[in-house]
């Protein structure tokens, strides 16, 4: 039954409320927080997430910008922490993020064989709870019209399973077969 955000029970055909963005209604909203400004993302994504570049690789660059700025311009970033600590600042969305660690637990190489590295290594993993990551997406109407929701089941031409989506993983298949079993 739909329900208000505290939890009282709607009367049919209610329209939902309108949507309202976080921070829609601060005049000081700045939409490139933490970032400066659009230039400041900008480079922030294109050296994090489309370049990938390394740390070290990171500090040469804005150390050479910062020695160029004979007109008075800084460099956006200190260094590449002060870009990281900018990224991992970003409070889009209300999202809790959970931690976990994984670690390899298959067979070890046997005899005189050297174990490799990343055998051994104990790896964290961030995320956020996928389940409550959908909920706020399907609430937000930019994502209207843009999302099949269909389970699907996807073969290769070897007939090999293969998953790319939320959509083609079991969970959807399972929820949307034991929903249709109800009926």
């Amino acid at each position: 039954m739909p329900c208000d955000p505290l939890g009282n029970y709607l009367p049919p055909n209610t329209p939902p409320p309108p949507y309202d963005p976080p921070g829609e209604d601060d005049a000081a909203h700045n939409d490139w927080n933490p970032f400066h400004n659009r230039a400041q993302f900008e480079i922030a994504d294109f050296l994090y997430r489309r370049n990938q570049m390394p740390g070290a690789q990171i500090d040469v660059l804005l150390d050479l910008w910062a020695a160029s700025g004979d007109d008075g311009t800084e460099p956006p970033f200190a260094s590449h922490k002060d870009l990281y600590d900018t990224i991992d600042s970003i409070q889009a969305g209300g999202l809790p993020w959970i931690c976990f660690t994984v670690k390899y637990n298959g067979p070890m190489p046997i005899g005189d064989a050297m174990v490799p590295t990343w055998m051994m290594t104990e790896y964290e993993v961030w995320c956020r709870d996928i389940r409550l990551l959908m909920r706020d997406q399907l609430a937000n109407p930019d994502f209207d019209g843009e999302i099949d929701y269909s389970p699907l089941r996807m073969f290769g031409p070897t007939g090999k399973r293969e998953w790319s989506n939320l959509m083609t993983g079991n969970w959807a298949w399972k929820q949307a077969v034991s929903d249709f079993a109800k009926w």
